[in-house]
């Protein structure tokens, strides 16, 4: 059993679906004291901040410890979870007609070893029908996700091509993990 320090969901399903036994609890960690010059720097920052925040409330010794971040890319730009709907609407037309890229950080901490894995997925989209886009805008469901929609979600259907595993744009990449544990 692991103790994954994130509150999200989304990370405690792949780990049930992976069929690794966890605990989940986290402390917090402000991401917006950043400053990354890359979507890469930023997540393992980000990643190594949380890493020391969880580290330092639960240790590793009796539960090896996970944490996890993602960021969302798309033309050269980090796209941050959105404040309004307009914010909203400007990242997702980033990423309309566009690749977009995942990046996932994880650090896994046992007695026996530390592993820390940053993994990518691109998405590459065709255009967003501007229809579809003002209804998923009105629903309110981009509230809290990072680059404003989930690939499972809203953006499944504008999917061309993907490349790289589903579970790192899903938060946590499960394929490497289930390898060293």
């Amino acid at each position: 059993m692991l103790r994954l320090a994130s509150s999200s969901q989304t990370r405690a399903m792949l780990l049930e679906n992976a069929g690794i036994a966890f605990k989940q609890e986290s402390v917090d960690f402000d991401e917006e004291q950043i400053i990354a010059t890359s979507p890469k720097n930023f997540v393992y920052q980000a990643t190594i901040g949380k890493y020391e925040a969880n580290l330092k409330a639960f240790g590793y010794e009796d539960m090896p410890l996970l944490v996890a971040d993602t960021v969302v890319t798309s033309q050269g730009q980090i796209l941050r979870k959105a404040r309004c709907v307009d914010d909203a609407e400007n990242i997702l037309m980033t990423q309309s007609d566009s690749v977009t890229s995942i990046v996932t950080c994880m650090i896994y901490h046992s007695k026996e070893k530390k592993i820390i894995d940053i993994s990518k997925t691109d998405y590459i989209f065709k255009k967003f029908d501007m229809y579809d886009l003002d209804k998923y805008l009105q629903s309110g469901e981009w509230r809290g996700k990072a680059g404003a929609c989930m690939v499972e979600g809203f953006c499944k259907k504008y999917i061309k091509e993907v490349k790289g595993y589903e579970s790192t744009a899903m938060g946590l990449t499960t394929e490497i993990l289930q390898r060293f544990i």
